[in-house]
């Protein structure tokens, strides 16, 4: 009996002797230890918003430049050689600028995945809005293009790019619904970002101009005007499809097949 109680004190002291050599967790620490574990979470939820805060920012210029459009055409503004189409005609713009506000502004939001996770009726509800504004967007520019006067500076070059880019909007967003419509949802993806790219052509073209404003003097040239324009568009597409590829899922190799 004596013997049995000997072991259970060195059993006791050991312990102890255990829990004195282990570290003491301040406070302090701990509270270190939790900001780190949440800083990759942080930085993760930074970057989700990345995307869409710079498209935002992209529609920025032609969302204000259009909001003042409606205002002269609404308030009556004096009928200068630039506007003078504008107001001989004002529906087709009227409905192009009120589109493209929405389309671009609501559609930056479809790029954030933690938004979507987040709002799981987000990505449908603001389809069925964003699909009837993408499709006023290209119908009223392709009518601005058939219909309105060339302004100075346009040309052919200018008026093909505006048809060409304008149709493929057109059928960007009309393959995107026949997609959804199958059951097909990353085609459906793949069509709507095509169409959102080409509807943020004007503010790419901000930027593509701007050298020219900056450095040169006067309104561009039909080429120069057509060269800015195009490339535009272009930039646009290109990054559009860089991105589908990036967020498609890669095959499997054969080693990873086999292990």
């Amino acid at each position: 009996m004596k013997k049995g109680h000997t072991m259970s004190a060195q059993a006791l002291r050991s312990t102890r002797l255990e829990g004195a050599m282990q570290p003491q967790t301040s406070p302090a620490h701990t509270a270190a230890t939790s900001v780190a574990h949440d800083r990759p979470g942080a930085r993760r939820a930074h970057a989700d918003w990345l995307v869409p805060t710079g498209l935002i920012l992209l529609s920025l210029v032609p969302a204000i430049a259009g909001g003042a459009r409606l205002h002269d055409l609404v308030s009556g503004a004096e009928i200068t050689e630039r506007n003078a189409r504008f107001v001989a005609a004002p529906l087709p713009v009227a409905i192009h600028v009120a589109g493209a506000i929405l389309y671009s502004i609501l559609g930056a939001f479809q790029f954030s995945p933690g938004f979507r996770r987040r709002h799981r009726a987000w990505h449908r509800v603001a389809g069925r809005v964003l699909i009837p504004a993408g499709l006023l967007v290209a119908i009223s520019g392709l009518w601005m293009t058939l219909t309105y006067p060339w302004p100075a500076g346009d040309g052919v070059l200018v008026y093909l790019e505006r048809l060409v880019f304008g149709s493929a909007m057109l059928v960007a967003l009309a393959l995107g619904v026949e997609s959804i419509r199958r059951r097909r949802f990353v085609a459906h993806g793949e069509w709507m970002i095509r169409a959102y790219a080409i509807g943020l052509g004007a503010g790419t073209q901000v930027l593509t101009h701007l050298p020219w404003f900056l450095l040169a003097e006067g309104w561009p040239g039909e080429l120069p005007r057509a060269v800015m324009m195009g490339s535009a568009w272009v930039i646009n597409v290109v990054v559009a499809e860089w991105f589908i590829r990036r967020r498609a899922p890669r095959p499997q190799s054969a080693f990873a097949r086999v292990a």
